[in-house]
């Protein structure tokens, strides 16, 4: 088991919902956030003051899978949150983490069965 942690553009979640419900992940936690990150082609100009953003809205999905589902997982997120083409900076990130333990509540189940 794995927990898959993406960090996604806000514009995306709707593409990257409907890319996982496709391959049968229907389970996720959505949750705000944002990113601290220092891109220099971020830059404004307020009251003639020229400013650097360093913080960016994002949006974080936590999912837990089964291993036979952790690359198709990964996949459909990083096609369905590119921005362009190729993908830009700044798109986002998946990190995936060991998963020890999954405990259902109602009806009970835990490991495999509770994902």
């Amino acid at each position: 088991m794995k927990l898959i942690v993406a960090v996604i553009q806000p514009t995306k979640l709707r593409a990257v919902h409907e890319a996982l419900e496709k391959i049968g992940v229907d389970r996720l936690t959505i949750s705000d956030g944002q990113e601290f990150a220092s891109h220099e082609d971020h830059v404004f100009i307020s009251r003639g003051l020229e400013t650097r953003a360093t913080m960016f809205r994002k949006i974080n999905l936590e999912i837990a899978v089964n291993d036979d589902y952790v690359e198709r997982t990964i996949n459909a997120i990083e096609t369905a949150a590119k921005t362009g083409k190729l993908g830009n900076d700044g798109d986002g990130k998946i990190f995936v983490l060991p998963l020890a333990e999954a405990i259902q509540f109602s009806p009970e189940k835990r490991g495999k069965e509770a994902i």
